[in-house]
């Protein structure tokens, strides 16, 4: 290769990766809104095309002025002066029951926001100002804290202590921090199934990395033997077992009581889905995914159809971040989903090998494409502070752990009990349930399982299944649902689930179908559709390619858990190359899919990707996108 194209494939790389991170974020704007329900509508108005709607009905667009916080400052409202924190945690007046009462609603209002559970800084008021409590307050407010937290049906655990004592005491004195203060979990008991806090995360990295064997690790709770004897419960297949290597998406998980405690660890035998539901009150859900690069497509397909709130990366200490890790890492990044790394075989990795890890991964998260600010947790203090502030996607935690000898494993269990809740999920809006797989089980029938996108469902409601190979949408009946192999009565949105459904043969149900309500208009769907724009289409950025692509070109395009062969069939542009934004209109090759406006798009083909988020779903060819080249041939089907 010659000096000068050496150049340009550098500044093609520094656009795409400086497009990457801009475009990520105005998809994760543009998906708030809709998930946020801030694009509310009147319900008599169609919708859109498919005719489907995902906003919140009868909701006004509240329109925020941040130059009129001023007047809240000022004091000019009737109301009384709002009471201090302080005052309602110390108060052992013969009114103490009404103030306890005014703390419970303090603390209800704040699990409530942090969907079943938040941390409170017990020590400190919501300005910042310092309490300034000796041992005793500070006792003594934990006691109110804790029976205002019982009025309300939870319980408390203290993460971290400062000049209080006791176990939880951070290891380093801060000249900031000077009376006792403390950061307390305040987490809701699960009255039913259905109450579980759920937190979804995706396990990523190259082959060898040490994922299954990790995840072993932190579920059963005991050590490896170096040669991968945790791994093996986690594997679905014969061949899966012989070779060491997942080639499918195995699933686990991982129970939180209220306290912080992990459910059944320390017992000889491992628990099962439904006893580890049953006791728990938050549950982590791993999606273990393949490393290697002949099971991309399998990969790619588990993270954008399991919707995860997070994506934990996993990066061999002797061998860094190489092969597959930096692809997983790119569609993490373009999906805008907050990663963490845990570097792992720190046992038998020499310390310069493990620096020069280090070292890369450091340059490679604050590199223009990821603009992360790495994090390397060793404390338990660190791990506390860091987990409170990663909601921040611009913090990327990194352990550095061992499955053999438990090397700050705790701390990687602290982290993920304390995750803060993450992800915009409307459950207000129309029901929408994404398929990511589908079973025959016996006495039962067809179940399919995934992840609503939407709405609430409850068992016996009727509903439609599709679409199929013509497009067509099957109507049928959940006959039963389970979370976490548990039946419930109800499911909402950003929950997983398996739905049973009554007259439907397993043959005729695939990966990438939707489950909607059933209703008189049966629900459109289409075989083309136009990416980005500024107006109408779809916003697609071409993350990274060797050279230019034109129409006729074919990919691989997966919409949530839909994954399909598309053709490029026109461009507002001659070509795009690496970091261009562009016009661009799809077609599906197989068979029409159902898509929503504000889908997130990731089209594939060897090492080419691109971003997108669907803003249409039709395309006129009698309207090119390219006003400079001929009318493009007239095409049947744009909607079946």
């Amino acid at each position: 290769m010659s000096q000068k194209g050496y150049k340009q494939t550098l500044e093609e790389r520094r656009r795409g990766e400086l497009s990457l991170s801009e475009f990520a974020e105005y998809v994760e704007k543009q998906q708030a809104n809709r998930y946020g329900g801030s694009q509310a509508r009147d319900v008599s108005v169609a919708p859109s095309d498919s005719g489907y709607f995902t906003a919140t009905r009868s909701t006004a667009v509240a329109e925020e002025h941040p130059e009129l916080d001023i007047l809240d400052q000022l004091g000019f409202s009737d109301s009384s002066p709002p009471v201090k924190l302080k005052s309602l945690l110390l108060d052992d007046s013969p009114d103490a029951e009404t103030t306890l009462q005014q703390l419970a609603t303090v603390v209800k209002s704040r699990v409530d926001e942090g969907q079943g559970e938040t941390i409170f800084d017990l020590g400190q008021e919501d300005n910042g100002e310092w309490m300034g409590f000796n041992k005793e307050q500070w006792d003594l407010a934990l006691r109110r804290l804790q029976e205002a937290a019982h009025l309300y049906q939870a319980d408390c655990s203290v993460l971290l202590t400062y000049n209080v004592g006791g176990p939880a005491e951070a290891e380093t004195k801060s000249d900031r921090i000077k009376s006792a203060y403390g950061k307390v979990l305040i987490r809701r008991v699960a009255g039913t199934v259905e109450d579980v806090i759920e937190t979804r995360i995706a396990v990523v990295g190259n082959v060898d990395a040490g994922k299954s064997t990790l995840l072993g690790v932190l579920v059963k709770g005991k050590l490896d033997d170096g040669r991968g004897r945790a791994r093996v419960n986690l594997f679905r297949h014969k061949h899966e077992i012989e070779s060491g290597r997942t080639s499918s998406v195995g699933m686990e998980i991982m129970g939180f009581d209220t306290h912080g405690h992990i459910v059944g660890r320390g017992q000889q035998r491992k628990q099962s889905w439904e006893e580890i539901g049953r006791q728990s009150a938050k549950v982590i859900s791993f999606t273990d995914l393949a490393g290697h690069e002949r099971y991309l497509r399998t990969t790619v397909f588990g993270m954008l159809s399991s919707s995860p709130n997070y994506c934990l990366l996993m990066v061999a200490a002797n061998n860094g971040l190489i092969g597959m890790s930096k692809e997983h890492l790119g569609i993490a990044l373009s999906l805008n989903v907050p990663v963490m790394v845990v570097v792992t075989k720190i046992d038998i990795c020499p310390p310069q090998i493990l620096q020069q890890t280090l070292t890369q991964l450091t340059r490679i998260l604050k590199s223009p494409g990821a603009r992360k600010i790495p994090v390397f947790i060793k404390t338990l203090e660190e791990t506390v502070n860091t987990a409170t502030q990663f909601a921040n996607q611009r913090i990327c935690p990194i352990f550095q752990v061992s499955n053999v000898t438990g090397e700050s494993l705790d701390l990687v269990r602290t982290f993920l009990n304390i995750l803060p809740h993450h992800g915009h999920y409307n459950p207000d809006a129309p029901f929408e349930f994404l398929v990511n797989d589908t079973f025959s089980v016996p006495f039962v029938g067809t179940v399919v399982s995934g992840v609503v996108k939407s709405g609430v469902v409850h068992a016996g409601d009727n509903v439609l299944i599709g679409p199929d190979s013509l497009g067509q949408f099957r109507p049928t009946v959940i006959k039963s649902i389970e979370r976490k192999r548990l039946p419930v009565h109800a499911c909402s949105a950003g929950q997983s689930a398996s739905f049973a459904l009554k007259s439907v043969r397993r043959k005729e149900v695939r990966k990438g179908m939707v489950v909607l309500p059933k209703l008189e208009k049966p629900p459109r769907v289409f075989r083309e559709f136009v990416a980005e724009g500024k107006y109408l289409p779809v916003p697609l950025l071409i993350l990274s390619h060797a050279t230019t692509i034109k129409p006729k070109y074919q990919a691989m395009l997966h919409v949530g858990a839909v994954s399909q062969t598309c053709a490029i069939i026109d461009i507002d542009r001659d070509f795009i190359r690496t970091g261009d934004r562009a016009l661009v209109a799809f077609r599906f090759i197989q068979r029409p899919e159902f898509l929503s406006v504000g889908d997130r798009i990731l089209f594939r083909e060897g090492r080419t990707k691109g971003l997108g988020i669907v803003k249409a779903v039709s395309y006129d060819p009698k309207n090119p996108l390219n006003p400079n080249l001929k009318k493009p041939e007239e095409h049947n089907g744009t909607a079946q």
